[in-house]
């Protein structure tokens, strides 16, 4: 949501607000309402004992229902007003989504917020260089919040550095490798 909205916030291009609208909206819902209400269901079927999803085998349906957002959001609501920064920005997201997963089912456990975050802050930059404009206070934010997150993760022993930064560099290296097709 952050990255459509960022997208929206940035873009030079003229959009009418039915456009937007009609991104924002849906993905609004696909990417915030519905995996709260995905957790609540799974809290309630004891597949998910809390928000913190501690023990690994509880991220794994998570990550799965993620992941089957993203591509619904990717073959549904960007098509219908298609723009290619925002198509190859959830296609970095379920490449960085795909990545963790495989990481979880190899026994490896990331940062899902740092994995969310890098994916942001790499697209914040790709979004600067593409569009020629100074949105250096947005990616220094971004920037800030990436390590206030990270070391809010360590200091409540949610994660360790390893998994900190595993988490950030997939989500990074993800948008990272799309950016040859939009940019």
């Amino acid at each position: 949501m952050a990255g459509s909205l960022s997208y929206f916030l940035v873009t030079p291009k003229y959009s009418p607000l039915e456009e937007q609208g009609g991104n924002l909206l849906p993905i609004f819902i696909l990417t915030v309402i519905i995996p709260l209400i995905s957790y609540a269901i799974l809290r309630n079927l004891g597949l998910a004992s809390s928000v913190f999803l501690a023990p690994a085998k509880e991220r794994l349906y998570p990550l799965i229902i993620s992941l089957g957002l993203l591509l619904i959001v990717l073959f549904r609501v960007i098509p219908n007003n298609y723009t290619a920064e925002l198509y190859y920005y959830f296609v970095g997201l379920i490449a960085a989504t795909a990545a963790c997963l495989l990481a979880l089912l190899l026994k490896v456990r990331c940062s899902l917020h740092m994995m969310g975050l890098g994916s942001l802050l790499m697209y914040l930059i790709a979004l600067s260089i593409h569009f020629e404009i100074n949105i250096t206070i947005a990616i220094s934010a971004c920037t800030l919040i990436c390590g206030l997150a990270a070391t809010a993760r360590i200091y409540l022993k949610a994660h360790n550095r390893a998994e900190i930064v595993i988490g950030f560099i997939i989500g990074f290296l993800s948008q990272l490798m799309t950016i040859k097709y939009w940019l």
